[in-house]
């Protein structure tokens, strides 16, 4: 059905409150990032689009939280029960995920749970917001299975084998950590874990093997999770764009707000 641009507007708010937004020391929801909006309009006052600017998402937050604190929202969305309903399969069946968030450190290492936010409602309407924003099913799975994959990073675990502190998986079973983040990255394992292992670096003009540590593997792959997760809000903001402009229609005027704080509820504040 017709979406009206307005409403295109609105439903960006609940894709950046899961991906952008969690909880803080202080408050149960608060932005971790900033963003510039511009709401733009013809010389006759109709509107005609809107376009975002994101700053500084808070990348720290998606391996590391303190007690008192939570990730982002979507992390714990996408194991809910409403998650089976979701297009035709279920979503966490699909995502490869468990019921248990404390299978993935990433994300359970401060609440895991806040009481003013009711998770599974809200992957409902993180979900219509993906609809009335006209992401087809594949780029919402796409988005879903990446955040999964982000999630089940936490869980890959190298041993030292030899004496030369080399870092090596155990196992890369489909059914392991390793398996499922390289399938939910939509890439084979055996290279991507030996680029963990023993990425080739470039020493003048030849290529050598470098090996490394367990410590500084789990260091790679917390910082290619985080990376990833950076991507995927980056890429939420392009699309959100490139819906919300109608090119149709002549730009006058815009009306913009520097928003830093993370407030926006728009029920009660317009």
């Amino acid at each position: 059905k017709e979406v009206s641009l307005e409403d295109q507007i609105v439903a960006t708010n609940p894709i950046l409150e899961s991906y952008g937004t969690a909880k803080p020391a202080r408050y149960d929801n608060s932005s971790r990032f900033g963003k510039f909006i511009r709401i733009h309009f013809t010389a006759s006052g109709k509107l005609a689009g809107c376009d975002f600017v994101a700053y500084l998402l808070e990348k720290s937050r998606i391996t590391e939280q303190q007690e008192v604190e939570r990730s982002y929202h979507i992390f714990y969305q996408i194991i809910q029960e409403f998650g089976n309903g979701i297009c035709d399969g279920g979503l966490r069946a699909k995502c490869q995920l468990s019921t248990d968030i404390y299978d993935y450190i990433y994300v359970s290492q401060g609440k895991t749970t806040v009481a003013s936010i009711d998770d599974n409602e809200e992957l409902e309407y993180t979900e219509d917001a993906f609809n009335v924003l006209g992401f087809n099913d594949q780029e919402k799975f796409d988005c879903y299975m990446l955040t999964a994959g982000v999630m089940t990073a936490g869980g890959i675990q190298y041993i030292q084998k030899g004496r030369d502190d080399q870092a090596e998986l155990e196992k890369v079973g489909p059914e392991t950590f390793p398996g499922k983040f390289a399938q939910l990255c939509g890439v084979d394992a055996a290279p991507l874990f030996k680029a963990f292992c023993k990425p080739r670096i470039k020493v003048g003009t030849e290529w050598v093997t470098k090996g490394q540590t367990c410590e500084q593997a789990t260091n790679a792959v917390g910082g290619i999770a985080r990376g990833i997760y950076d991507r995927i809000f980056k890429w939420l903001i392009e699309r959100c764009n490139e819906t919300l402009i109608d090119a149709s229609l002549k730009k006058a005027n815009f009306c913009a707000v520097l928003d830093i704080a993370g407030f926006e509820i728009f029920e009660y504040n317009g």
